[in-house]
């Protein structure tokens, strides 16, 4: 049966009038399906859950929905450091961020841990005093994030323990034998949990596997593979599949396909890139129209529906990018290979030409299967050296070539102020990369620039995303869009106040350009940092879905992923509808379906998201670790009640100068100014202050940095925020890694992502990660 008629088989089931309410596996059983099914039937009932068409009882019983089921909540499971931690109830994408989180003090949460579903009962709706929002009591662990942790071994009193890496265990976790699976201490292991671990017992464990000695090079990044469950190698019968296309492919151009080798097309990607899924086209017309050609690599060619290739890339459903290892969606025989656009070679297209007026408004698009041979593959440092002296490249180019170029990007520039014009937003978010050896130890670190080579890129992505979902929108398609829902106005209204506090004078930042105006006011401030980060915690996150909610931060009333097919499964998904139009074959619909691979490509997509933060700041720390006693110029970027936020200017590592280290006074937390003041001397420290910092302490398991304050740099002036120099424009990096404040623990531990913010932006939006392979 297909999913609808699944939903229905199970709510006529729970619903009839002599029910008694039975677990999943139960009704699995009763609806007479097979074990494959069974997990079918147990993935239909939580959706069913989170749409509030059933409820789960106590032991994970499944009941109907009840007047009730207000009072018991399902929801994930966050732990804090102190033991209490907090639900946030789950819910459609339209009711989410809308529901507060429910308070779990510690006594009430059972063994949950950090990721866990579970079933709470709410007992009060208003907190106590200074503790806002309603509180509860978990009553059951209705699903594990996980069983599998990675960990530090080491012995004590003859006994084997492993610290969990991290804040998501408080105290080791016992794992008996000493030296099981030859595990000796400081090695960084596998752990899986037997026993987990709450307020009345210690949890226990066993080890499944030893990654090598803390430190290690390559430890690390094992460590974070195995502690996000990140996919392995490819299965032989997938690498078998990748063999057989090779085999096939000859690079003859087929009846089926418009033959554009003899266009001018080119590529323009990062310098260490080794595939590339796009190119570039644009021409004029005799009437002064532009003609964008976006051709993207034809990925459902190889990756043909239900083969090994394509059930590994939907499982997967995304590229990892580490800091040293991409963990592919495809073989790098489809990948780097067939499917990659290189120059000089043929290769085959889904290309969208986008037909412009003069001022960039789009009148016409049309989709086709293609092939391409790219003249010349540009990377970003080239086309910005370009921009700056055209004229030294008109010997390098061929005529067509250079004036491509130019053209490229006096239209991305159109399309850019159009974009700008509607009340798109950028946020200027840093985003460090680190620099390694080959032996994957940190050299250095520094702060990715977005120049305009990167924007023109983005525009043409973007517009051919824009322009597919809005004609697979006119065919009335069921499609997999990028929804990014408008955010919560009570968050809008707390934002006004907190921006309103640091000295910025705003009505109100309901409208988008009122916030648009706000990203422009606080650029080159010593206060853009926390301003743009502010804004993004307001936001709530992007993610996969066929809903019809349209994409607020692009201002876009219908938008998908297309561009990057090689890399995510949510564009390989989209080419298929788009080919199916293009050989005029009605596709397959199935509502459900698009639901639940949104859901499952959206939580993939954070998956891979938070694994590449946690490894670059592993990776910092480690470097950092060596560095101790040595002195940084940073910038105060958080201000709490427990100390003070300092990320450094030529270093961008982030840590925490705690007040308790603030020796030379009594130190008081005013909220309203987000400053620290001294009782005594009148020293006072506010965000946006430079300082002078030292070096102190670095925990790289508890993924903790801390500074000392050595001494402070002239401020800016008080009122209206001084301007500063260097730093680049609102929304030149609109994709940045979301940094997380508050918490009593060290600033290393603020980069998972903020509750109902995520990547918000342009270049996210349109190509995804174009740093792409490295060699």
């Amino acid at each position: 049966m297909d999913s609808e008629q699944l939903h229905q088989a199970i709510l006529d089931l729970v619903s009839a009038p002599h029910y008694q309410p039975i677990k999943p596996g139960a009704i699995a059983k009763r609806l007479g399906v097979d074990d494959d099914a069974g997990r079918e039937v147990k993935r239909a009932i939580k959706k069913l859950v989170r749409e509030g068409r059933l409820s789960y009882g106590s032991s994970h019983l499944v009941r109907p929905a009840s007047a009730h089921a207000s009072d018991r909540v399902t929801g994930e499971f966050r732990r804090t450091s102190g033991g209490y931690g907090f639900v946030r109830p789950t819910g459609t994408l339209r009711s989410a961020g809308k529901t507060e989180d429910i308070y779990v003090a510690a006594k009430n949460s059972l063994d949950a841990a950090s990721g866990d579903v579970v079933l709470v009962q709410v007992r009060q709706k208003h907190a106590r005093p200074g503790r806002p929002g309603p509180e509860g009591v978990i009553l059951e662990v209705i699903e594990r994030e996980t069983h599998r942790f990675v960990g530090t071994y080491f012995e004590r009193a003859g006994l084997g323990i492993v610290q969990v890496d991290g804040k998501i265990f408080t105290d080791p976790i016992l794992v008996g034998d000493p030296g099981a699976k030859g595990a000796r201490s400081d090695d960084k292991v596998v752990l899986e949990m037997v026993r987990f671990p709450s307020h009345t017992h210690e949890g226990e464990g066993v080890i499944l596997d030893v990654l090598g000695k803390r430190g290690d090079p390559g430890v690390d990044t094992l460590s974070i593979i195995h502690e996000f469950g990140l996919p392995g190698p490819f299965p032989e019968d997938v690498l078998e599949s990748a063999r057989g296309q090779a085999d096939e492919f000859d690079e003859s151009i087929g009846s089926g396909r418009r033959d554009l080798t003899g266009e001018t097309i080119i590529t323009i990607d990062p310098v260490d890139a080794r595939d590339f899924d796009d190119a570039i086209s644009l021409a004029r017309t005799d009437g002064g129209h532009w003609k964008l050609g976006v051709h993207i690599a034809d990925v459902s060619h190889f990756v043909r529906l239900k083969s090994p290739l394509d059930r590994e890339a939907r499982d997967r459903a995304t590229s990892v990018y580490l800091p040293d290892e991409v963990i592919p969606m495809l073989p790098e025989t489809i990948s780097n290979n067939l499917a990659s656009l290189q120059p000089d070679r043929v290769r085959y297209t889904l290309s969208a030409t986008i037909e412009f007026t003069p001022d960039g408004a789009r009148v016409d698009v049309e989709v086709h299967k293609a092939a391409i041979q790219s003249k010349r593959r540009f990377t970003y440092e080239e086309v910005d050296d370009f921009l700056a002296d055209r004229e030294k490249w008109r010997e390098k180019l061929a005529p067509d070539v250079h004036r491509l170029l130019g053209e490229m990007h006096e239209l991305a520039m159109i399309l850019r102020g159009r974009r700008m014009k509607r009340g798109s937003l950028e946020l200027t978010m840093p985003e460090v990369k680190v620099d390694l050896d080959r032996d994957g130890r940190v050299t250095g670190a520094h702060l990715v620039e977005h120049t305009i080579s990167h924007q023109i890129i983005e525009e043409f992505m973007l517009a051919a995303n824009e322009a597919v979902a809005q004609m697979l929108k006119d065919n009335e398609l069921f499609f997999l869009r990028r929804v990014h829902a408008a955010p919560d106005p009570r968050k809008l209204l707390q934002l006004t106040e907190f921006v309103r506090e640091l000295g910025f004078e705003t009505e109100s930042l309901e409208s988008r350009f009122a916030i648009q105006e706000l990203l422009r006011e606080v650029h080159g401030t010593p206060q853009e940092h926390a301003v743009n980060y502010a804004v993004l915690r307001s936001m709530q996150k992007a993610v996969y879905s066929p809903e019809e909610e349209g994409h607020y931060a692009l201002a876009s009333e219908c938008y998908c992923h297309f561009t990057s097919p090689i890399r995510r499964y949510p564009d390989l998904a989209v080419h298929r509808l788009l080919t199916a139009l293009v050989r005029g074959k009605p596709p397959k619909q199935d509502l459900d379906e698009h639901f639940v691979l949104g859901e499952h490509c959206s939580q993939r997509e954070q998956r891979a998201e938070q694994a590449e933060r946690e490894l670059t700041k592993v990776k910092l720390l480690n470097y950092m670790s060596q560095r101790i006693g040595e002195e940084m110029v940073g910038i105060i970027t958080g201000v709490e009640e427990f100390g003070l936020f300092v990320q450094g200017v030529e270093l961008p590592a982030e840590g925490l100068i705690h007040v308790s280290a603030l020796s030379d006074d009594y130190y008081r937390f005013d909220r309203a100014a987000h400053t620290l003041s001294g009782h005594r001397t009148g020293n006072s420290y506010r965000l946006g202050d430079a300082v002078r910092v030292e070096v102190a302490r670095v925990d790289i398991d508890r993924r903790e940095l801390d500074f000392r304050l050595v001494g402070r740099i002239a401020r800016a002036s008080h009122g209206k925020p001084a301007k500063a120099g260097g730093s680049r424009a609102a929304g030149d990096r609109p994709d940045q890694k979301a940094r997380r404040a508050g918490g009593k623990a060290s600033a290393a531990a603020r980069g998972s992502k903020p509750s109902g913010g995520g990547k918000k932006g342009a270049k996210q939006e349109s190509r995804g990660k174009k740093r792409k392979r490295r060699g």
